[in-house]
């Protein structure tokens, strides 16, 4: 019903490249878009009608006609009332296409803008914070635990962009070269192994209603992984600043020690480590999902196929799943006394979680989170560059954190890690949720199948706009 309004929506909202760009500094009009007047797409060599496409593609269209289109070239469903077999030969995503969609996933779209005033901070401002840059995707006070990997039938890739300082492809007349903008992006990706993730369609690794579509030739998987042990300790911190210390409900007695720090916290009003914990996994869980969605929308707007979905185990995954046939991406984890699920704890030199063994102690983790946020490209180091027109100013007033502070939050997650062995202490260290999988559309399937409108004009034309896309 949006294909005969689409181009008069004067002003409409864009998305997928469109606010890439906009992140970028481009202003976020119709027009603007059309003309190219803050948007260099012309050097993108044979620029293809689908980037146009993608550019000026209305945000009202990605919503309403978001549907997860799992029926990808070279897929089969052997049987059943929607049995169907592809007659075309899968195909990969070309590189434009691919870069495209990582950066909506993934990419940095400018500097973060700082949770400005809390009463209680003053002179000071808050400083939650974890990184200085900003993403296409919420992150809970700007924490910006999640990294990314992806696999596509070349090999398995990690794009790290959780501390990218905001980046520089803005000409001096204004304008936003795209190009640099995938370029500074590409240039981040570091491949892992060779050949696409195996992950096999079997029950003990993935959803049945999965097996015949996931992680498919020619698709690209998205992997957004977290450091949930970080999001737990930067919360700690919070809890600290905001003077809130926790208890140990599991066993229900308070952790000792915390009586030392009654002047900084609260220790007769202590939340419970449990709730604390569940909180910051539901926390994470929106940043993963958040991500994955920004991809599907980008997705309508460039005609692809494919969905987000969860239906793969994040141990097979992340390399916990115990079978040899199944190696995933590697991730260091340990089976502990009576407990029945892998404690994974991170990819040694791509992605350590902040907690042992990555970490001598969680006293050192603790010390590496509040470096991160004040250390040099910290969101509270004056020397970081940002968007104020006194930058470092504003950044150099964020709350302080002394030893004592740190002592304080180091005593509470040390007493996790010695009573329970690991930390956190019901929830994972790292956590994976959430996938966006992209692959090219058998519009044949969906014709057979179903009445006019199963799919976007975009996913009609895809051939034919993106035909030029051979590589960025």
């Amino acid at each position: 019903m949006f294909e005969t309004s689409r181009r008069k929506m004067l002003g409409a909202s864009m998305l997928g490249a469109g606010a890439v760009l906009s992140g970028m500094g481009a202003r976020a009009s119709g027009a603007s878009m059309k003309t190219k007047a803050n948007i260099m797409l012309d050097q993108i060599p044979n620029l293809p009608k689908g980037l146009m496409e993608a550019v000026e593609f209305p945000l009202i269209e990605a919503i309403h006609g978001r549907r997860s289109r799992r029926f990808a070239r070279g897929a089969s469903i052997p049987d059943g009332p929607l049995a169907f077999t592809s007659k075309r030969e899968a195909e990969p995503l070309s590189k434009l296409e691919q870069m495209l969609l990582l950066t909506t996933v993934a990419g940095n779209t400018g500097w973060s803008n700082l949770i400005p005033y809390n009463r209680h901070y003053l002179p000071n401002m808050p400083n939650y914070a974890g990184a200085a840059g900003g993403r296409a995707f919420p992150s809970a006070a700007g924490f910006q635990i999640t990294e990314f990997f992806f696999t596509d039938d070349n090999g398995v890739y990690f794009l790290p962009t959780r501390d990218m300082p905001a980046v520089k492809t803005t000409t001096e007349n204004g304008q936003t070269d795209l190009k640099a903008y995938l370029d500074a992006h590409e240039s981040r990706i570091i491949k892992i192994a060779d050949g696409r993730l195996k992950i096999p369609a079997q029950p003990q690794h993935m959803e049945m209603h999965n097996e015949w579509c996931a992680n498919v030739p020619g698709s690209t998987l998205i992997i957004p992984v977290a450091d949930l042990a970080q999001h737990i300790l930067l919360a700690l911190c919070y809890f600290v600043q905001n003077g809130v210390c926790i208890y140990d409900d599991v066993n229900n007695r308070p952790i000792p020690g915390v009586e030392k720090f009654k002047h900084l916290v609260d220790i007769e009003n202590p939340y419970p480590l449990s709730y604390v914990e569940q909180v910051s996994a539901t926390e994470v869980t929106v940043e993963l999902s958040c991500a994955c969605y920004s991809g599907a929308l980008m997705l309508q707007a460039m005609g692809l196929g494919g969905w987000m979905y969860d239906g793969l185990n994040p141990f097979s995954v992340l390399g916990a799943g115990g079978d040899p046939d199944a190696p995933g991406l590697g991730f260091r984890f340990e089976m502990l006394p009576d407990q029945p699920l892998p404690h994974i704890t991170g990819l040694d030199g791509i992605l350590e979680g902040h907690c042992q063994p990555h970490f001598k102690d969680m006293r050192a983790a603790v010390e590496a989170v509040v470096k991160r946020k004040f250390g040099a490209g910290g969101p509270f180091n004056a020397k970081t560059e940002g968007p104020y027109k006194e930058t470092d100013a504003v950044r150099r007033s964020a709350a302080p954190i002394n030893d004592e502070f740190i002592d304080c939050v180091a005593t509470m997650a040390q007493y996790v890690q010695d009573t329970f062995g690991r930390f956190p202490a019901k929830v994972p260290a790292i956590m994976s949720l959430m996938y966006l999988q992209a692959h090219k559309l058998d519009t044949d399937f969906y014709d057979t199948h179903f009445r006019p409108g199963a799919y976007l004009k975009t996913h009609a034309e895809h051939e034919k706009n993106w035909a030029q896309a051979t590589d960025k």
